[in-house]
Parts: structure tokens; C-alpha cells; sequence
């Protein structure tokens, strides 16, 4: 070996060029070493863009599976929606029948067949029905989707932490992607890994001749992985548009998918600290090509530094912990990555074909997200002043946010809400709760819906709005900024025969829009839905008054016998000696109210100019029309939907020092008024499972089994309720749960066991049972 440096610097040419082409051209000759030999015939250095290249099929084959069943379920359903619609046509066409038809008699008119003709056999319908659904559907494609749903809709175990004192640990449960994301983000792992330590060599004799191939192949596969991680990070993203999978989902791919990046990279940079550049000779080849550069692997460091901090301050421990800071911090270090792997890849292979594609994806989602602004359209009145919105405080200490807003939306989809009169630089995303529809117009004027938005406050900017509305009073108008709307369900529940919806607490918000527009499409014969059962979970009656008028309309409007509402109380109401007593003033803020005052009047007095030369222009020159269109404006801005400030009782996320006694108040009771005792059970403050049950059996639920609407005090038996359920389901029914992990766990365990019934063949000939799960934090 002591004639390698000799070679090694007679290798080198008099002035090297700051390419490699010298470096991977190297001529083979009798006098080469064997190990130079073997490093430009296995594996050449060269060849290495087809790792990356790899990558790239992995991803666009899982794409194109995705897509696939996507297109599936969406012709079917298109299919068997314009079937139903036709048939509903056609039955209306014959409601007034000819000569050929006779009118049934007594005994049989309560059959499915109104009319009969006069000769011949009766027509088969049910025969011609099965025709038709075995047309609209693939049964052995039926039966592997339900075979996968079996196993990917079960949950994975939660694991829970005890709290430990001596090291202020809190109680803490640990919970898995669903078992779907697992097996994705395990295949890939599996891939990338085998596709880098399979292939052989994995180190070369001397670094001399060249970077092991186990690092190249780690580096082209982690810059390859560069464009997939970003485009599932944006919130306008191609891969929403081709599968329906909202951005919101696929955030937990783009967070593995940056774990895996960050494993390449650490497999990409200990190869070169495991065979030292500076031995054997390397390390003057190196400077010989590499010049300028104080340490070998600088630009290396510089983008693992970046990498290393991205993936770390995401982990969900951290994230919820310091929510804010993340989202601040997130965007500028994945710039500043990027910036540093440009630097570190050096246009060396086609490292920069997809660094550059990133940079296109990234560039292209931001200005796409420009048509989700509510103030970036010239044509709106919110262009560049935001909408206008009023608070209204709800019971149980929750906000009803009203913006009126030219957005057209869908059920079940969110925006992001910033209103720079309460927090200028927090963005938070909140489910739409309200039917963007012509049933329901918006007092703003015909252009307008109303844009609802119902949470309950817990810390941060939500806790701010609700601190707003209590300072400022229910007749001060903010300015909204929105940026949406996202998200939305894969399929529409219109094409489902039967429909079952769960809702836990606020999870509600997450329901109310699809019952509306369910309902709507039923009366108008636009759904093949026979039957809509929803159970809402809710610790006090008193959460009810959030939805009350959804409600009625739910229960007047909808067909009859096909909405089955049910109620369950888990907990009894706290009434406190003196009443409701009224939240703690908010904290000082002298500082922080003037500047969000003075940037809420100033969009405020925007918007007033701008009405004031659209009257003016209106009004060409005559006063008397011009004070009569002032008025008329003065008379929109207060059409408003009146906000009530109701005495909220305590924050719902602190505890009283004292644990109020467990009480249930008599109907009518007025709450304020001191002498009116309500009976004492002498229950603690959390009533054990016994003591519910007690509950359950004194206080008789209100039970309407005509209409299906009823109460029940204490917590659904899920498992128990989906069995009997179940007896009553069409060929495709569709299940709803938006709610804490509990119900969630629960529903997703009735739903894959139900799966045997669709793969294995079951009675009624099943076809789809389908879950749809929303996130309770959104």
C-alpha cells in the first residue's frame, strides 16, 4: 500500500476541474489498483441516479392504486345516485297510470307494487333491482377492498404513561397512526432499506476511489424523496386533487415521510466516517476537487443540522407543547434546508432535477392557495379588508363565530380563521358547521351564506376569542381573514343506503353540515339514503342549545321515519350555590388590546371608505338617493345575526377548588334563583359507573319511538348499539364518528369486524361498509 499516494498523486491532474468528470471517467488500465477496478465496474458512481429513480416508481405505484380506487368509488357512486334519480322519474312519470293499469285493491296496497296490469304475469322488480346493483359494482373488487378495510380499520393500541411525581411526568397516552398509515410507512421503510444494503459493494477498498456506495445510494434516495415530502405538506397539493384525500391526512404521511428522510441522511453520512476521508491519501484527492471549503463536510452538516431540528420540534410531544413556535419556525428552517441541500448536492447526478421540482411544487401550492383566500379576489367586497364576523358566547362556554362570506363550501370542510383585531400572527383551522345552500341565505344579502364556526375554548387563540367577545360585548364586529376552505369527505353519504353518524361533545360541528345537506337531498330526491341514525354524546343538555335550530329542522323536514336522533348524557350539571358565575376577567393586556384595536379599526375604516364610494357612485350626484342608500347600508351592517351574551359558566378546561356537588336541577328550575334548592344525591363530583346507572333508572329518558328521538342519560354502549344496528343496513351503508379516541377506538372495531359480512359473503347481499373518522382537535 505504500504506493497509493505515489499513484494517487499522479492520478491527479495539474489544475482539477471543480466537476467529476475526471473522477468518473477514470480510465482502466493494467497498472490500476484491483480496488479502482471493482469501483468502476459494481456500482459505478455514475449509474447512481437510478436509486433515485426507484423512489420515484415506489411512490407513483402506491399513486396510482390510490387513484384508482378513488375513480372506483366515485363512478359507482355518480352511477348509482343518477340510477336512483332516474327510477324516482320514472316512478313519478307512472303515478297517474293509463288503461293498461288498474288500481290495487284494499288487501293489496300495502305491497310494493301499486299497480298491476291487467294481463300477464306481474313484473319482476327485486330481479331486475339485482341486475342492476351487480352492474353498478365489482363484486371481487368489493370484497378485497372490504378484506383490506378489515385490517386497517382496527386501532392500534394506546399506550398510557403513569404519572410519575419526582419527575413531574403527567399522565400521557401514546397513540399510533391508524394501521393503514403503519403499513404504508413500513413498506416504504423496508424499501428504502433494503434498496440501500442489498446491492453490493456497500464500502469500496479506499476511499480513494470514490464515496461509498452505500452513502450515494442513501443520498439520491433522501433528495428523491424531496418532492413527495413537500407536496403532502401543502395545503393545496396535486395529490388532494387526484385521490380526494384532504392535506389534513396526508400531513402524517408528509411527517414519516421526513423521518425517513432524515434515517437516509444519517445513512448517507456515517459511511464517510466509518472509511476517513483523511486516510490513506483521501484526503489530498479530496482538496484536489473540493477546494475552498475550511471543513471536508461542511455543506454536509449544514443540511443535516436543519433536517435534524425539522424532525425533531415535530414530534407530537413537542408540537403540542409549543404549537405556536412551530408553526412559526416550520416554513423558514424547511427553506433553509432546501437552501442548504442545494449547496451540499452540487447539480452532481440529478440531485438537482429534484431539488428543483420541490422548489416548483412548493412555489406552485402557494400561489394555487391564493384562490383560498377570501381577500385576494378583486371582485369580492372582502378584497384585501377580510370579511366582517360576530361573537356569540353559547352555553357551556363555547363560541359561535358568524362571517358572512361569498366562499362557497362543502359539507364538512374547514377553514383557517385569522382576525387581526384579537391576534394578528395566530391561524387556526375550525370546521365549517353551517350549509353553504340557497335554503339557508345569509342576511347580508343574496350573495351571501353564512359561514358558521362552533368550538369551545381551551388555550391560545381560541381562548383570545372568547377573552374578546367577554371584553368587548356581543354588538363589536371583527375582521375575519380565511383561508379555505380544506378537507371534505372522500364520498357523499347520499350514496350510502344507510348512514350512521357519531358525534362526541364538539365533535357535533363535524356532523351538523352533512345532516343538513343529507336531508336536503332526500327531499329532493337526489339520495338513495333510506335511513340516517345520529348519536351524539354530550356531558350536559345544556350543549344541545348550540344546535337547537339545526335540530328542528332535522326533525320537521326530514322524511318521516328516516332520522333517528339519540341523545346521551354522560354527566350531570354543576350548579354552583350563586348560579352561574361569570368566567375571571381576562388578564391586562394594555399593550396587546391597542395594537389589535388600532389594525382592527384600521380594516374597519377601509371597508367604510370603500362602501362610502360605491354609494357615491351609486347615487350619481343626488343627495336624496345617496342619504337613502347610507341608510339602507347602515341597515345591512346591522343585519348581523344578533349575538347573545349569555353568563357562561366556569373555563371548561380549569377545575374548581371545591368539587361542587352533584346535582340534577327539576325542569323549569331557574338557575339564579338561590332559595330554589334542587334535590342533593350526595354524589362526589366524578359519579362512578354505579351511581350513572342510578341516574339512569331515576330520571326516565324523554322517549319519542314514533319519531326516534330520544334521550338517555350515561354513555352509549357502541359495540351494543352498532350490533342491533346492523340488522337494519342497506347494501352499502356509510359510518360517521367524529369524537374523543374512545369512541373513536370503539367504532372502528365494530366496523372491521363487520367486514367478514361484505368479504366472506354475508346475508342481504352486503356490498360496502364504510367508515369515515374526522380528526376531534379540528
Amino acid at each position: 500500500m505504500p504506493q497509493l499516494p505515489r499513484l494517487l498523486e499522479r492520478s491527479l491532474p495539474a489544475h482539477a476541474p471543480h466537476t467529476l468528470v475526471e473522477r468518473v471517467l477514470i480510465p482502466v488500465t493494467s497498472s490500476s489498483p484491483p480496488g479502482l477496478q471493482a469501483a468502476l465496474t459494481q456500482d459505478p458512481w455514475s449509474k447512481s441516479s437510478k436509486y433515485a429513480l426507484g423512489w420515484v416508481y415506489f411512490s407513483i405505484i402506491l399513486l396510482v392504486f390510490t387513484i384508482a380506487i378513488h375513480l372506483y368509488h366515485w363512478m359507482s357512486d355518480r352511477i348509482r345516485r343518477a340510477t336512483y334519480k332516474e327510477e324516482v322519474a320514472k316512478s313519478s312519470a307512472t303515478s297517474s297510470p293509463d288503461d293498461n293499469f288498474e288500481m290495487a285493491n284494499m288487501p293489496t296496497n300495502n305491497s310494493t307494487h301499486m299497480f298491476f296490469p291487467r294481463h300477464g304475469p306481474i313484473p319482476q322488480q327485486q330481479q331486475q333491482q339485482e341486475e342492476e346493483e351487480t352492474f353498478l359494482s365489482f363484486t371481487p373488487l368489493n370484497r378485497l377492498i372490504a378484506l383490506l378495510r378489515y385490517f386497517f380499520y382496527r386501532p392500534l393500541p394506546v399506550w398510557r404513561i403513569r404519572p410519575i411525581q419526582y419527575l413531574r411526568i403527567r399522565k400521557r397516552e401514546i397513540s399510533f397512526p391508524s394501521p393503514g398509515v403503519v403499513f404504508l410507512v413500513t413498506a416504504a421503510l423496508i424499501f428504502v432499506t433494503l434498496y440501500c444494503f442489498v446491492p453490493q459493494p456497500l464500502y469500496y477498498a479506499s476511499i480513494q476511489f470514490g464515496s461509498p456506495p452505500l452513502a450515494i445510494r442513501a443520498g439520491m434516495l433522501a433528495v428523491a424523496m424531496m418532492p413527495w415530502i413537500v407536496a403532502l405538506s401543502m395545503k393545496a397539493n396535486l395529490v388532494t386533487l387526484l385521490t380526494g384525500i384532504g392535506h389534513e391526512r396526508l400531513n402524517v404521511l408528509h411527517r414519516w415521510g421526513g423521518y425517513i428522510c432524515l434515517f437516509l441522511s444519517l445513512v448517507h453520512t456515517i459511511p464517510f466516517y466509518v472509511t476517513p476521508v483523511w486516510d490513506q491519501g483521501g484526503l489530498v484527492l479530496f482538496k484536489g476537487y473540493f477546494r475552498g471549503q475550511s471543513y471536508i463536510y461542511g455543506t454536509g452538516i449544514a443540511a443535516l443540522v436543519p433536517l435534524i431540528f425539522l424532525c425533531v420540534h415535530s414530534l407530537p410531544i413537542l408540537r403540542a407543547w409549543m404549537y405556536e413556535l412551530f408553526v412559526a419556525l416550520h416554513v423558514p428552517v424547511s427553506i433553509v434546508f432546501l437552501g442548504m441541500l442545494f449547496w451540499h448536492c452540487g447539480n452532481y447526478l440529478t440531485s438537482w432535477n429534484y431539488l428543483w421540482a420541490t422548489a416548483a411544487i412548493w412555489l406552485t401550492s402557494y400561489l394555487v392557495r391564493l384562490c383560498f383566500l377570501n381577500w385576494t379576489n378583486p371582485r369580492r367586497m372582502s378584497w384585501l379588508i377580510g370579511e366582517e364576523a360576530a361573537l356569540t358566547i353559547l352555553p357551556e362556554n363555547a363560541v359561535k363565530v358568524t362571517i358572512p362570506s361569498q366562499v362557497k363550501w362543502r359539507p364538512g370542510q374547514y377553514v383557517y380563521l385569522r382576525m387581526p383585531g384579537i391576534s394578528v400572527f395566530e391561524n387556526h383551522p375550525f370546521t365549517l358547521a353551517s350549509l353553504c345552500s340557497e335554503d339557508f341565505p345569509s342576511e347580508y344579502g343574496e350573495q351571501y351564506r353564512d359561514m358558521v364556526l362552533v368550538f369551545r375554548p381551551f388555550g391560545g387563540f381560541t381562548r383570545k376569542v372568547l377573552n374578546a367577545a367577554i371584553d368587548n360585548g356581543p354588538n363589536h364586529t371583527y375582521r375575519a381573514f380565511i383561508d379555505g376552505p380544506y378537507g371534505g369527505m372522500r364520498r357523499e353519504l347520499a350514496s350510502f343506503d344507510t348512514v350512521v353518524l357519531f358525534a362526541g361533545g364538539s365533535g357535533i360541528t363535524a356532523i351538523v353540515s352533512h345532516l343538513l345537506d343529507l336531508i336536503k337531498k332526500m327531499r329532493d330526491s337526489k339520495a338513495v339514503t333510506k335511513q340516517v341514525h345520529v348519536i351524539w354524546a354530550l356531558k350536559r343538555p345544556e350543549t344541545m342549545e348550540w344546535f337547537k335550530e339545526e335540530l328542528r329542522i332535522c326533525r320537521e323536514y326530514a322524511p318521516p321515519e328516516t332520522v333517528h336522533c339519540q341523545f346521551y348524557i354522560t354527566a350531570a350539571k354543576r350548579v354552583g350555590p350563586n348560579g352561574f358565575p361569570f368566567p375571571p376577567p381576562s388578564p391586562s393586556r394594555p399593550v396587546s388590546d391597542l395594537v389589535h384595536g388600532k389594525i382592527d379599526k384600521a380594516f374597519h375604516g377601509i371597508a367604510s371608505k370603500r362602501n362610502s364610494a360605491l354609494i357615491r357612485d351609486e347615487a350619481g350626484g343626488d343627495p336624496e338617493k345617496e342619504r337613502e342608500l347610507r341608510r339602507e347600508n347602515e341597515d345591512g351592517i346591522s343585519a348581523l345575526p344578533a349575538p347573545t351574551f349569555l353568563p357562561p359558566p366556569k373555563k371548561a378546561h380549569t377545575r374548581p377548588n371545591k368539587p361542587d356537588k352533584l346535582t340534577i336541577p327539576a325542569v323549569n328550575t331557574n338557575l339564579h334563583n338561590a332559595n330554589n334548592k334542587s334535590f342533593d344525591f350526595g354524589f362526589p363530583s366524578t359519579p362512578t359507573m354505579l351511581q350513572k346507572n342510578l341516574m339512569r333508572f331515576a330520571f326516565l329518558p324523554t322517549a319519542n319511538k314514533k319519531t326516534g328521538w330520544h334521550t338517555e342519560y350515561g354513555r352509549p354502549d357502541i359495540p351494543f348499539m352498532l350490533k342491533g344496528l346492523e340488522r337494519e343496513f342497506g347494501k352499502r351503508t356509510c359510518v360517521f364518528v367524529c369524537g374523543p379516541p374512545s369512541m373513536r377506538v370503539d367504532v372502528q372495531r365494530c366496523v372491521a369486524s363487520m367486514q367478514q359480512k361484505v368479504w366472506g359473503g354475508g346475508e342481504n347481499g352486503r356490498q360496502e361498509v364504510y367508515m369515515h373518522t374526522e380528526n376531534y382537535a379540528i
